[in-house]
């Protein structure tokens, strides 16, 4: 198996990739959410995951760790194939897909194009436990809103004596229902509920 590939982007668009590497471009299957995290980057390196089927050896390439385990165990739901695992990744952010199969949101799952109600329970079923023993609720709300201005209110928190995961607790839940807070903000509404 490829594990990865390194090299110069000859060619991109929001669906696949060129990277030459060592002379020989290699065209790789991308999700939006990798897209969005490559940027405009000139060289990368990809993990990657091929699929070989009777008509075809596909490369999917990813920008962490995270989505191609992700995308690894999406395929193996019965149901799913590996283009529909890379729009399931393309339509929501890896920490909104295992918080709402780890929460049983097979609601929000079948709002993705090409999952059905039943696949979307599939998907519930065969993955619930899996992640639950992976991943805590908590690291996964805290993937879900991390940015700049959360990152640096949980870090001030901290810095005034509080545990660091009833910090990130009480920030989350003040995440979620003001996303657009500033620093100081976060900090103040967090207090309160501490």
């Amino acid at each position: 198996m490829i594990a990865h590939i390194q090299g110069k982007v000859t060619q991109r668009t929001p669906t696949y990739l060129i990277i030459d590497c060592g002379g020989i471009g290699y065209s790789i299957q991308i999700s939006l959410n990798t897209y969005g995290k490559i940027g405009d980057a000139e060289s990368l390196k990809l993990l990657t995951h091929l699929s070989i089927k009777e008509d075809s050896h596909t490369l999917y390439g990813f920008a962490d760790e995270e989505e191609r385990l992700l995308f690894q165990q999406l395929i193996m739901v019965s149901g799913i194939g590996t283009n529909t695992a890379r729009m399931i990744l393309s339509s929501l952010k890896p920490a909104e897909i295992k918080l709402a199969i780890i929460n049983g949101n097979w609601n929000l799952l079948k709002t993705i194009k090409g999952i059905g109600p039943k696949t979307a329970q599939r998907m519930v079923i065969d993955l619930q436990d899996k992640l639950k023993k992976v991943e805590s609720p908590d690291q996964v709300y805290s993937a879900q809103f991390s940015s700049p201005a959360y990152d640096e209110a949980l870090s001030a928190l901290v810095m005034l004596g509080f545990n660091k995961v009833e910090a990130e607790k009480g920030l989350n839940k003040i995440k979620q229902q003001n996303p657009d807070s500033s620093v100081e903000q976060l900090v103040k509404l967090t207090l309160k509920t501490l």
